[in-house]
């Protein structure tokens, strides 16, 4: 009889070859053949890739610089146009100080940072010399980084991650609303163009308003007298524009405090609504309900426009009104409370 000792099909290190009967030992290829990069053979690509890792990081400190030169060169914006033009520059300020450092460090690790293969067995946990090898480890990786002898990176790095951070600082610093720099921020936001004795106009015409041409059902789009003519108007109109209604007194629910604040159920409210400044712009006659387009929030002017739908976190803000001796409808002083979005002393 012949011999048919092949060696068991289960027996390790075998696999079964194409072929009924026939096995063949299987071989580990192991890693593929590790390919250099043009950076770890010519001395010339590693100089621009070190170069090119160093711009970015000079990109990452010049926008840093961009954010402070928007912030304390334009930081008492005043005009609609010049926060437009502050607020873009922040963020373009902050995002290639941000985008600088991380191409840069990917870019760096790519192009100039070993990228050989390593396979290494598992073994029993011994701590002194897992602790000895973890070191040698952090040595290696600082080693193969290359930061020691390459001094443009090492330098341009530091520079922009000790920047970086900054910008930071200062915007957390202006949530402090009793910060000498968050104050002027905190007045302009406070206050409008509203004073006593001010009339009511219809948007955009200009033209006084009567008490006895508010009639039940009717809304007017308001603006200050003499809004026109001051420096911005149309940033004094984005915090002062109102909406005037005309109610039954008896359907009205007055906080106390609040009785001598409409006239004859004639009452004036903000048209900013108070989730993110949308213009509360309309006005359902049956219901009494104000409605912003934007998210739905929903405003009772019955209950002194307190929110009753939609994300809206505060009622809007009422206007005091009353009548002069010509029967104008005139403002009895600014708004109370802060107009528009949710703001530093609401909870």
């Amino acid at each position: 009889m012949g011999d048919h000792s092949h060696g068991s099909p289960n027996d390790p290190g075998t696999v079964a070859k194409a072929g009924p009967g026939t096995l063949e030992a299987f071989q580990d290829p192991g890693l593929p053949p590790h390919r250099k990069r043009l950076a770890d053979v010519d001395p010339r690509a590693a100089k621009r890739a070190e170069r090119q890792v160093a711009l970015l990081f000079v990109i990452s400190i010049i926008g840093t610089l961009s954010f402070f030169i928007a912030y304390f060169g334009l930081g008492r914006s005043e005009s609609i146009a010049e926060i437009r033009t502050q607020n873009m520059m922040l963020g373009l300020g902050t995002a290639f100080a941000m985008l600088g450092i991380g191409v840069g460090i990917v870019h760096w690790a790519r192009a100039l940072m070993p990228d050989h293969e390593i396979a290494e067995s598992r073994h029993e946990i011994r701590p002194e010399k897992d602790r000895a090898d973890a070191e040698s480890m952090i040595g290696e990786i600082i080693e193969e980084t290359g930061i020691k002898r390459r001094p443009l990176i090492r330098n341009t790095l530091i520079g922009a991650i000790a920047l970086a951070p900054i910008p930071a600082i200062f915007m957390f610093r202006d949530l402090d609303r009793t910060g000498a720099s968050a104050g002027g921020i905190v007045e302009r936001l406070r206050h409008t163009m509203w004073d006593t004795g001010m009339k009511l106009t219809r948007d955009p015409s200009g033209t006084p308003i009567k008490a006895s041409d508010v009639q039940l059902g009717s809304a007017f789009h308001v603006i200050p007298e003499g809004i026109m003519d001051t420096e911005d108007p149309l940033n004094e109109k984005a915090k002062a524009v109102v909406l005037l209604m005309r109610l039954d007194p008896e359907k009205m629910e007055i906080s106390p405090g609040r009785e001598d604040w409409h006239y004859n159920g004639i009452v004036a409210y903000s048209k900013i609504c108070t989730h993110v400044g949308c213009p509360v712009a309309l006005y359902e006659q049956q219901t009494h309900h104000l409605l912003c387009p934007c998210h739905q929030s929903t405003f009772d002017l019955t209950q002194e426009c307190k929110v009753i739908f939609g994300p809206a976190g505060h009622p809007l803000p009422q206007l005091p009104i009353t009548v002069d001796s010509e029967g104008f409808l005139v403002a009895r002083s600014d708004f109370q409370e802060p107009v528009g979005p949710s703001y530093w002393e609401r909870g």
